[in-house]
């Protein structure tokens, strides 16, 4: 089932998810249900807050930057309960977007290597090194749940001269084509 993303300006957004267990209600279904409704809106990644769950849940399919980065050609994982265990190499910039901020898009410079300790859809544990590409889906994805979101780390100015889009977009002032909740739309 498609789910509407929650658009910027929801608190749910601006939350630390908590921590999940294998007995989380029926976990499995919307694992595919992230999937499917990050599929029908062409993203790389869904955290559980973009979905209005604040829990620690992030899933991921980079094979659309298979073009420019042969190593995430078949990079497709769910992500519970992760921690970056270590930031490590120079950090790279890349113009990044999001599904709960639609027609924004900034250049965001984020370190190049992350391990991460998470378990995956049953609930086997993992420590991993992720690289290029795979380490900034998933460090975007995992900001999610951390509460923080690209445009929090673009600066101050930059943030000023898009306050008029980023309130339009939680006014529901805005076309996309996927379902979407925004939290100032009147009459909802």
């Amino acid at each position: 089932m498609i789910l509407p993303i929650t658009a910027y300006g929801d608190p749910v957004l601006k939350k630390v998810g908590k921590e999940i267990d294998k007995d989380y209600p029926k976990l499995e279904e919307l694992i595919a249900d992230m999937f499917e409704t990050m599929y029908n809106a062409h993203g790389v990644g869904l955290a559980a807050p973009q979905i209005g769950r604040s829990i620690r849940l992030f899933i991921v399919d980079a094979s659309p930057f298979a073009e420019d980065d042969e190593t995430v050609k078949d990079f497709k994982k769910v992500f519970i309960n992760p921690k970056v265990l270590e930031l490590t190499g120079d950090e790279w910039s890349f113009n990044e977007g999001c599904l709960s901020i639609p027609d924004i898009h900034e250049d965001i410079f984020r370190e190049e290597t992350v391990k991460l300790r998470y378990q995956d859809e049953n609930f086997e544990e993992y420590e991993e090194v992720f690289t290029g590409m795979a380490a900034r889906v998933i460090l975007h994805e995992y900001d999610h749940i951390e509460g923080v979101l690209f445009t929090d780390k673009i600066t101050p100015l930059r943030r000023r001269l898009l306050k008029g889009k980023l309130t339009n977009i939680s006014k529901g002032k805005i076309n996309v084509n996927y379902k979407m909740r925004f939290p100032l739309k009147k009459g909802r």
